[in-house]
């Protein structure tokens, strides 16, 4: 599975209290499960709810929610409008412990080599007309006129 990796990578260089502290970045996956046919190939896509833990972020929630709907725009287009979830507990008046989870697929081709041998190849998803190629790090986001990224 490579989409954890990767949107882990991208919150830490989005985000600002991330990019200074990432070991408050953690991700789990729940809920995994293979859609297979398993007839004429092995071909299979992963299915799986990704939960992210972000312990003490001192920023707003935004600086984290804007950059992850860039990724997931890119990432996982086809996802539900309502499929993303938090629930966030209150640490005190300028922390909090923040947990998203949303569902995500990773399509996985299985090919057999003339030797007999297998290959494994984790598909792009299809980019709609109306997305963008790459997810954009987020130069500067702004709230009640405080910078909210990272700075350079």
């Amino acid at each position: 599975m490579r989409k954890p990796l990767e949107l882990r990578e991208y919150l830490i260089a989005s985000v600002r209290d991330l990019k200074r502290n990432p070991e408050k970045l953690q991700i789990f996956i729940d809920r995994g499960n293979l859609q297979a046919r398993l007839q004429a190939s092995l071909h299979f896509e992963y299915q799986y709810t990704l939960n992210l833990i972000i312990s003490d972020l001192a920023d707003h929630t935004d600086t984290v929610l804007v950059p992850l709907l860039a990724w997931v725009k890119h990432a996982q287009p086809e996802m539900e409008d309502d499929a993303i979830q938090f629930e966030a507990d209150i640490i005190d008046h300028r922390k909090i412990d923040l947990s998203i989870t949303l569902p995500l697929t990773e399509r996985v081709l299985v090919n057999r080599t003339a030797e007999g041998n297998y290959t494994t190849e984790h598909l792009p998803e299809p980019v709609p007309e109306w997305n963008l190629p790459e997810p954009v790090l987020f130069k500067t986001l702004w709230h009640d006129n405080e910078k909210l990224t990272p700075d350079e």
